[in-house]
């Protein structure tokens, strides 16, 4: 399918009400029906797509999306609707980690959507000109994201989801809270004890920075 048929797809996709929603939920999991669990992936196609829009240049667009679907799908089968925590929230995570980890074994750069314009006019190519940055500093960069990726995937599963929708996918405390069932307290001691770790984990790397 092209981009264009899978647009025009999304376009004729209905928001569910939250009614209609909660029951098709219950039919899905309660009754096992394929018919709403169908109509459930489909309608949160949207979400997929508004994830794969930062790399909508690439040639492997609707293979990027395709993943993002497997990551839509996966969620789906694995969500509890009795914790009464939104789809979306749940379900962003498991797409954006299918999306990333394709483009990371398909060899593309994380800068293949540097010609996007941002709301200052201006694209990443151009602020990164702008910078004039040598290639030693961009290796050190670059570097530093590696340690600290690392660094993430060596913490506790709750402290690293924690850090992850907090500081990566800037969500909201509250909504990390319903989602991993902790309080909000909770949330900011795992943060607390994460950023520790991750510090602890960097300490010997930034001494040579």
């Amino acid at each position: 399918m092209r981009l264009e048929d899978y647009i025009q797809e999304l376009n004729r996709i209905e928001l569910l009400e939250p009614e209609k929603e909660a029951a098709l939920w219950r039919s899905f999991k309660d009754d096992k029906d394929e018919d709403a669990r169908r109509l459930l992936i489909q309608s949160y196609q949207p979400l997929v797509f508004k994830n794969a829009l930062p790399f909508r240049r690439m040639d492997g667009i609707m293979d990027i999306i395709q993943e993002g679907t497997v990551g839509l799908i996966e969620a789906a089968e694995n969500f509890d609707y009795h914790r009464g925590v939104a789809f979306s929230l749940f379900a962003v995570h498991r797409i954006r980690g299918r999306m990333l980890n394709f483009i990371q074994q398909e060899g593309a750069s994380a800068l293949a959507c540097m010609d996007d314009i941002g709301e200052d006019g201006t694209s990443a190519k151009d602020r990164l000109a702008d910078t004039s940055a040598s290639v030693p500093e961009q290796a050190e960069t670059h570097e530093l994201a590696s340690q600290l990726r690392e660094a993430l995937a060596r913490l506790p599963e709750k402290e690293r989801l924690v850090l992850e929708h907090v500081y990566l996918e800037s969500a909201e405390v509250k909504e990390v809270a319903e989602l991993l069932d902790v309080s909000i307290s909770h949330i900011y001691r795992l943060q607390k004890t994460g950023i520790r770790r991750v510090r602890g984990m960097l300490s010997k790397f930034m001494q040579h920075w």
